[in-house]
């Protein structure tokens, strides 16, 4: 292989300047000529019938210029997902009921936020308040209140299911049958938010001739557009999503939202521009969450830590409407199915409908949650078997070439390798178990250190499944890049740079890139299902490859040579060993407008996963393939804790993971340390607390997040198992979801071993820990 020149290297980040500063324009930052300020109208009832809604006040005051409700809507629904199965269940704005607290009923444009705001409270709502459910198994039972009463039901006795995913291969029952242990867990899992700085924001410009423009903060304007053009009843070509720089996502911007409909039928009711921006307490109070799972895991093992046989039942609380909810479940049985060898194997999973806001994918969807079960029982049956929790891990472990059930291939696995890398640099084997036994000096701190493995996805057929590139050279031999993909903080841009870079033998800093944007930009897949690098990167490496040969043939015909005796090094071409003799780029570019009919060299590139799969796999059973390559790792965390206050500290995290050929190895740095933060924060701060369908820490405040203060040491050991040649498909993977998945459980096990308690639920609370010490009731709070 040749070496190489951009791919591989830690080039600094494309937007980096605009960012550090300010120069990058937020869908916030956005002003236009007589712009309207949008506010909405939000239910403060959990469940209840709307009887009337009175709005002739707020029309009269002055400075109002529209309110719109349901009866202004085409009456269409939305939905996460929108299939015959899983029909839309959600109108842009509420009609005849609410079934959450915060929901959107109407919303007004006025000329600023205190008109806007005193509209609001001129406006009347009757509600007729209906029972309300909020615990998933409350709502599964019979005669719970029924939350959709008229909705498509899934064939199940259960109360309130949203849907439901069932997979199954082998015989799990003769698979306990043969075991020589079978352990049963409940684990549970807490509500998190995304935690993302920018709010929920979105500006939206109506123009004569039937021309939509939004910005939006999201991630992803193809889907977006697509959404927003059927609900409004537009061509798609009417719909023009724009490019604004993003402050966060972690999953909570993917979906469309009723701030995005409303200011755009606003902006068409006006004839104005309307911005909506939601406060960072309607974040908290009615914007999607994360998803907190039950799982139920049953395990059964022989004496020598082999795993035969593993049933697993997850309960989603998804809230009033179903949201993500009927694709978490679906995933859960991928996040088992991955990572070890399992020849019995039952999933069931459960989407139920309670009465609280919807929930959303977050940084993992699933993964985390999952994860820490599978990791924390099997950790538990090695201690009950005497088994080293190395040596169980590696007995079970995927191996390159290995067939999962679906039929997919985990090709080259690093699993194995980062096991025992993460294993031996943090000296796992020799510290295991010695926190519990030895004392420190102040005799209530204790030490403690455990494992967790995961694997995630690299792009998935949801739409737009599939990306396009443009390259486009320029008259002096520079190059533009036209891309849907939008950089929401991973580095979209740079790796895509860095890729037509290689390609070409271009300087990196004279690639333009021209992204995001519905109108002037290929479809895209979005930056939400961990396909960047390797659908959308490869995608560039086809367009790339196009330019060259383009390039490579206009130079062999220019010089009368063979065009597998030319280099291309620093815009230019020559034949090998004669690099005095060399043509530019632009000479090259001119030739080719002269003799071939005009044409400047564009190349285009198009990548699809799994390009042999016309379908996405049953979200209800499973059957079919679900990913074309995996990424794997190994993550070992190292915690304090202190046996007087229940206080835990995450000193350190060592990652140990394959993610294929890091493109740029300084972006993976950053994944690794963000992600680490964030299972973090997920592991012993943040909790949305709820009662009755209120939250009640609705701020910054209350809702504790990882500071510098907390944030732990983090170490990377890369595993390498994919190599990159210039104009050869490559198979790089995710690395921006899957390393928040096994520290959680790392984590868990850690707390574990430094003290003695298993913890069964999320947060690991000083509660928790205190109360498993026998040191407080179970209720009791600390302070």
């Amino acid at each position: 292989m040749a070496e190489l020149d951009f791919v591989g290297k830690s080039i600094l980040r494309k937007d980096g300047p605009d960012k550090v500063t300010g120069r990058a324009s937020y869908t916030g930052d956005i002003k236009l000529p007589r712009m309207l300020v949008g506010r909405i109208l939000r239910s403060p009832h959990p469940h209840a019938k709307i009887l009337n809604i009175d709005i002739s006040q707020a029309l009269k005051l002055k400075g109002v210029k529209a309110v719109i409700t349901s009866e202004d809507t085409l009456g269409i629904k939305a939905g996460f997902v929108e299939t015959p199965r899983y029909p839309a269940d959600q109108y842009p704005l509420a009609k005849d009921r609410v079934r959450y607290v915060g929901e959107e009923i109407l919303a007004v444009a006025a000329t600023d936020a205190y008109v806007a705001e005193e509209a609001l409270s001129l406006i009347r709502v009757d509600y007729d308040p209906l029972p309300a459910v909020f615990d998933p198994d409350e709502a599964m039972k019979e005669g719970a209140p029924e939350i959709h009463p008229t909705h498509p039901k899934v064939k199940e006795p259960l109360s309130n299911i949203a849907g439901k995913t069932q997979s199954e291969w082998g015989d799990v029952e003769l698979g306990f049958s043969e075991s020589d242990y079978v352990r049963e867990d409940r684990f549970e899992s807490h509500l998190r938010t995304h935690g993302y700085l920018e709010t929920q924001i979105t500006v939206a410009s109506y123009e004569p001739g039937n021309k939509l423009n939004l910005w939006t903060s999201s991630m992803g304007p193809f889907l977006k557009r697509a959404k927003l053009a059927r609900l409004l009843d537009l061509p798609v070509s009417s719909v023009r999503v724009r490019k604004a720089y993003v402050g966060g996502a972690f999953g909570g911007k993917v979906d469309l939202y009723s701030h995005e409909f409303c200011a755009a039928l606003l902006s068409m009711k006006t004839g104005r521009p309307v911005k909506i921006e939601a406060s960072r307490e309607e974040v908290f109070t009615a914007y999607r969450h994360g998803q907190p799972l039950i799982m139920e895991v049953k395990t059964g093992v022989k004496k020598d830590g082999t795993l035969l046989a593993q049933q697993i039942r997850v309960i989603n609380n998804c809230g009033g409407y179903r949201g993500s909810g009927v694709v978490v479940i679906f995933l859960g049985w991928g996040y088992t199915m991955v990572p070890y060898r399992m020849a019995n194997f039952k999933y069931e999973g459960y989407a139920v409908y309670t009465n609280n806001p919807v929930r959303g994918p977050q940084r993992g969807h699933g993964a985390p949650q999952m994860r820490f079960a599978v990791e924390s029982q099997l950790d538990i049956i090695a201690e009950e078997l005497g088994i080293d929790p190395i040596e169980i891990r590696l007995k079970n472990a995927r191996e390159s070439g290995e067939q999962l059930p679906n039929g997919d291939n985990v090709h080259n696995c690093g699993l194995k390798e980062c096991i025992q890398s993460a294993a031996e640099h943090t000296q796992l084997k020799e510290k295991y178990g010695t926190g519990r036994t030895t004392a420190s000096p102040n005799g209530h701190i204790r030490n403690g250190i455990g494992i967790g493995v995961s694997s995630y996805m690299s792009g998935s057929l949801i739409y737009p499944n599939s990306s396009s590139v443009s390259v486009k050279m320029n008259d002096d031999g520079t190059a533009t890049l036209l891309t849907g993909a939008l950089d929401v903080g991973q580095g979209a841009e740079t790796i895509l740079c860095q890729i037509i870079a290689e390609e070409l033998k271009i300087p990196f800093e004279e690639i333009q890139v021209i992204a995001a944007d519905t109108e002037t930009t290929p479809v895209d897949i979005g930056s939400w299902i961990s396909g960047n690098a390797y659908v959308t990167g490869n995608a560039a490496r086809m367009a790339g490859t196009e330019v060259r040969k383009k390039l490579l043939d206009l130079a062999a015909e220019e010089m009368e040579a063979n065009v597998k005796d030319l280099v291309m090094e620093n815009k230019s071409v020559w034949v090998a060993g004669s690099p005095d003799k060399k043509i530019s780029y632009r000479k090259l570019i001119g030739a080719s407008i002269q003799k071939r009919r005009g044409d400047p060299i564009i190349g285009e590139g198009h990548w699809r996963t799994m390009r042999d799969e016309p379908f996405h796999p049953s979200l209800a059973s499973t059957k079919g393939r679900w990913s074309e390559n995996y990424a794997f790792d190994a993550q070992v965390a190292e915690v304090e804790v202190d046996t007087e206050t229940g206080q835990v500290r995450l000193l350190r995290a060592v990652t140990a993971h394959d993610c294929g050929f890091p493109i740029n190895p300084l972006l993976v740095e950053g994944q690794v340390d963000g992600q680490v933060s964030m299972a973090l924060g997920h592991a012993l701060m943040e909790e949305i607390l709820m009662k009755d369908g209120h939250t009640l820490n609705p701020n910054w405040l209350e809702y504790r997040m990882p500071t510098i203060h907390e944030t732990a040491k983090s170490e990377h050991i890369n595993v390498i198992t994919e190599s990159y040649e210039v104009g050869r498909p490559y198979r790089t993977k995710e690395v921006g979801e899957g390393l928040v998945s096994a520290l959680l459980g790392a984590i868990a096990n850690a707390i574990y071993d430094a003290t003695g308690v298993r913890l069964y639920s999320t947060p690991f609370s000083p509660e928790k820990i205190l109360y498993g010490l026998g040191k407080i009731g179970r209720n009791q709070k600390v302070s």
